[in-house]
């Protein structure tokens, strides 16, 4: 009978879980079969998935490799390995855009910022109290390693000058702006789309406060350039940055990014 077991085509002379369990994963402690999590024997059927997992256990990069295909598809996985990814910026946006496209299993980051993890960070930004003082894009390198250590991450500690951004983006096919001050977004989305007219360009505006999910949009307003937010709702006093309108600005940069690669250019 043919399986897949972790993801890989087998033949098996087998007939239940526990017994596939007990000739190839034995010290298994989770087993997954089509998808789910599941505790007792079951028959099995040709062209069954299972998946064997134990815990505590770092798993290989291609075992890593196979959990994600399982999840996202190949030609999904494929893409999104494949993929190069810039971005500007590392606090309450840029640190968990990081995280959610490590997550998903983004090949290459290039993560850009100056700044250190102050005790003001930690209402929204994906950093931890033992990191305080630490370069930001130290201290993010150190959570994606806990998050996925298969995929390349490059830090680059410096204030991005309009001088700069040929150099800096010049390697990827798409930059994220994650910057908080107007002007330094304004300068990063100009530079970027007048130097590299062929690059994709995602930035946010508006997030600030606790006013309703439903303002916070995803807008193309160009080919090349998507913009998040409300566009009013900047940080101020009575309406400051927190991480529940933060990071869903976030979740949709890091879904447009996806988006992007994966050709669904629209919104």
């Amino acid at each position: 009978m043919k399986i897949y077991l972790n993801e890989k085509q087998i033949e098996v002379n087998e007939s239940t879980l526990f017994e596939v369990k007990e000739k190839f994963f034995k010290n298994a402690d989770i087993m997954i079969y089509n998808g789910f999590p599941v505790k007792e024997d079951l028959l099995l059927k040709e062209e069954d998935h299972l998946f064997f997992i134990t815990r505590g256990e770092l798993p290989s990069k291609e075992v890593f490799e196979d959990a994600l295909v399982s999840r996202h598809t190949p030609g999904v996985h494929k893409r999104v390995k494949n993929a190069k990814v810039a971005i500007a910026g590392l606090g309450g946006l840029g640190s968990n855009i990081a995280i959610m496209l490590a997550r998903i299993g983004v090949g290459y980051l290039k993560l850009i910022d100056f700044d250190v993890v102050e005790p003001s960070n930690l209402n929204r930004q994906q950093y931890f109290i033992h990191q305080l003082g630490m370069k930001k894009t130290e201290a993010i390198k150190m959570i994606l390693k806990d998050v996925n250590p298969f995929i390349k991450v490059e830090v680059v500690d410096c204030y991005v000058k309009a001088e700069d951004v040929s150099s800096l983006f010049e390697n990827v096919d798409i930059v994220v702006e994650a910057f908080d001050a107007a002007e330094n977004k304004a300068m990063l989305i100009n530079e970027v789309l007048s130097t590299f007219p062929d690059k994709y360009m995602v930035a946010a505006s508006g997030l600030a406060g606790y006013y309703s999910n439903n303002t916070i949009q995803t807008k193309r307003i160009t080919d090349k350039f998507y913009l998040v937010g409300d566009d009013t709702s900047e940080a101020k006093p009575g309406s400051g940055l927190m991480a529940p309108r933060a990071t869903l600005a976030a979740s949709h940069q890091a879904n447009t990014v996806l988006r992007i690669i994966m050709e669904a250019y629209d919104i």
